[in-house]
């Protein structure tokens, strides 16, 4: 089951201060906004640019989880650029069914209704299935398998080259853990990634940010965040590395900071390799 509702929503501006009244749109009008939010716009933006994540053009799919993370780059995308060319943003989100998901459902679709964009909204039971004793493989892996599917099947039909994210710098660095402890292999997110064929590009413009300044970007805009619904999400491997990350950085503040410079000075040279 899915709704669908169509609108405008390309927006362009050009910025000329950092802090306060810094937009001006195509309509002339100045937009406001807070020293956080034009943090954030610039690191975005930055992402974009020096990824190359969007084109003149392009139609960007964004999946909305319902959580603070999603709801902000779904925010961010809509509002004007400075360094970014025109695009257009449709969203879609995936209800997985858990007890409780129909009045997020709700909360969700009321305020995409809001923000004057297409979207989808799909009604499934992947969270209980994934649950259930039908499946063998960790919850996680086939629920997560599951809405992507169902995310590029909705960006496919909104006719959307690329599908946007929510995956911020903590992510990247905890993915880099989680594929090092349980993967046995070095390798995490990555900014831009082609999918079947280059019919479509996952991207994250998040990729700049920290998880800290998005959650409270978040709170100072007052976003219908909805709680965790899944019963495994305290357990799971991403939550123990979280909680690792924590308690490391109770010694060393900078251990963040160091994991994501590593990724940018790796030495091959110095990693274990057979002899050819």
């Amino acid at each position: 089951m899915y709704l669908i509702m169509v609108g405008e929503s390309i927006k362009t501006c050009l910025r000329d201060s950092p802090i306060l009244v810094t937009c001006r749109g195509m309509n002339g009008r100045r937009e406001k906004g807070t020293k956080l939010y034009h943090h954030l716009k610039k690191w975005l933006e930055k992402a974009i640019v020096d990824f190359n994540l969007i084109q003149p053009g392009d139609r960007v799919c964004v999946g909305v989880s319902g959580g603070a993370d999603s709801l902000s780059l779904l925010d961010l995308l809509l509002s004007p650029m400075v360094f970014v060319p025109p695009f257009e943003v449709a969203a879609v989100y995936v209800d997985l069914g858990f007890p409780g998901s129909a009045e997020d459902r709700k909360i969700l679709q009321e305020y995409l209704d809001k923000q004057g964009i297409p979207y989808m909204i799909h009604e499934t039971n992947y969270g209980p299935l994934s649950h259930s004793e039908a499946n063998r493989k960790n919850p996680c892996f086939l629920c997560s398998r599951l809405r992507r599917k169902l995310i590029f099947e909705s960006a496919k039909e909104m006719g959307c080259q690329k599908i946007a994210f929510a995956h911020h710098r903590d992510d990247i660095i905890e993915t880099l853990l989680l594929n090092l402890f349980f993967g046995r292999e070095i390798s995490t997110m990555v900014p831009k990634q082609s999918i079947f064929g280059g019919r479509f590009h996952i991207i994250r413009p998040l990729t700049y940010l920290s998880e800290g300044l998005i959650k409270k970007y978040a709170r100072e805009k007052g976003f219908p965040v909805i709680p965790e619904r899944c019963p495994t999400s305290a357990t799971s491997r991403r939550r123990y590395v979280k909680e690792l990350l924590r308690k490391l950085e109770e010694e060393n503040k900078d251990i963040r900071h160091n994991i994501w410079t590593a990724m940018h000075h790796v030495k091959p040279d110095y990693l274990l390799k057979k002899r050819g």
